[in-house]
């Protein structure tokens, strides 16, 4: 065992006050830690031995734990945030802004719980937008090719797959500006939403630009969640896309939110934005009406025939603080690691779980990036004492579902 935290004042725990009981704690807990990474059992330190918090017993992170753990009443979410504000605590020493961020976490969501998804790719290709980044463009030559959008029974399929290996949330994306002319597709569309609800997963599609009236289909349909991504900052949006504005973003997940769906939007690192941006990117999420249910961060993978093709990759510290920060400024928020975690040691990712991230893509592919398979994924999650969380789990996805926060039948075990 070593001692956890809980983020709550405790004027009786001082270390000039009790200097054997603090003296003894640090030794236990430096022996405890020996096995973990230098840079992990260092933050692990900071957290278990830091006054003023109250100390409870906790399982090592490397064996399933027996308890669930204690939480305390949480301060509200806030949506006033300034950009100096956030600023100041994405500028805060990487150790110090991790630290506060697996508080804040703990606070707000159970750590032993990572969601894992799958997404696929349902009509690849032929994409009248010019997204730099994005080889899915009709404006680049690369290795992706059109085609047609997929019939229902080979999604369903993959969908059924996806479950099997414990996966609870299906995400399905199209390469399309809009929907607009697509009647007969979007028509298939609501049909592969209506089926994989039934297998008690939660469902989320990216479509491009809706309307207020194809938000409300895809939600009578079942729809769960909807991707769409702000990208990175207003201020620097302009140099990677051209064909939509950042207000379009804003409108099309206003629509997705007054439908009553989960708003899942985030961004992209890497793209050549500057800290400055990065901070851009949470703070406008933060002054949301509500907080996206889910924040994707994208590492940027560079794709031949792209314009940012020569961008050299994110580093793990710009990742690393990007997640502690949206998890402060986010707290109620899902955060899931999504492109670029095929890049990243099982040591970095674990720091990533530390920070606050709770989701991520898992199986053969991303839409057309690469993806971790699900062994690898389930036998990190099981050498970290980490399991997966059932479909509806997360309570502002089990409230927009009017389900009371009761988790549907869908197991996320880890075989």
């Amino acid at each position: 065992m070593f001692w956890g935290l809980i983020a709550l004042p405790n004027p009786t725990y001082r270390d000039h006050r009790y200097p054997s009981e603090s003296t003894k704690c640090r030794k236990s807990v430096r022996k405890a830690l020996c096995p973990l990474p230098p840079l992990f059992s260092s933050i692990m330190l900071r957290i278990v031995t830091a006054p003023r918090f109250t100390l409870v017993a906790r399982s090592l992170a490397t064996h399933a734990s027996t308890t669930a753990p204690t939480l305390v009443a949480a301060p509200p979410t806030r949506h006033d945030w300034t950009k100096e504000e956030v600023q100041r605590i994405y500028d805060a020493p990487l150790l110090d802004l991790v630290f506060r961020a697996a508080s804040v976490h703990r606070q707000h969501h159970d750590p032993s719980k990572i969601q894992l998804c799958t997404l696929m790719n349902i009509k690849s290709g032929g994409c009248s937008e010019d997204c730099s980044y994005c080889s899915q463009s009709s404006r680049y030559t690369t290795a992706t090719k059109a085609s047609r959008l997929l019939e229902i029974e080979p999604v369903l399929e993959a969908a059924r797959t996806a479950k099997a290996n414990g996966s609870t949330r299906f995400c399905m994306g199209a390469a399309w500006r809009d929907l607009a002319g697509r009647k007969r597709g979007f028509e298939r569309i609501l049909e592969m939403v209506r089926e994989i609800r039934k297998m008690d997963m939660e469902v989320c599609t990216t479509l491009g630009m809706l309307s207020p009236t194809q938000a409300k289909q895809l939600k009578e349909a079942g729809l769960t969640a909807y991707n769409h991504n702000l990208d990175t900052s207003r201020e620097f949006y302009p140099q990677v896309i051209t064909t939509r504005t950042y207000d379009d973003r804003l409108d099309t997940i206003s629509h997705v939110r007054d439908a009553g769906i989960s708003v899942c939007s985030g961004g992209i690192l890497g793209l050549g934005e500057s800290d400055a941006d990065r901070v851009g990117l949470i703070w406008e999420a933060s002054n949301m009406p509500e907080h996206p249910e889910s924040f994707p961060v994208n590492a940027l993978v560079p794709i031949e025939g792209t314009p940012l093709e020569k961008n050299e990759p994110v580093s793990h510290h710009v990742l690393l603080r990007t997640i502690a920060t949206t998890r402060i400024i986010l707290p109620t928020t899902i955060i899931r690691l999504a492109a670029g975690r095929q890049t990243l040691s099982e040591n970095e990712q674990a720091m990533c779980f530390m920070a606050g991230a709770n989701a991520v893509f898992t199986g053969e592919q991303m839409l057309t990036t690469p993806c971790s398979p699900w062994d690898e994924d389930k036998a990190m999650m099981s050498r970290w004492g980490l399991e997966g969380m059932r479909s509806f789990e997360q309570k502002n996805v089990a409230r927009k579902e009017k389900l009371g926060g009761e988790a549907v039948e869908g197991s996320a075990e880890l075989s």
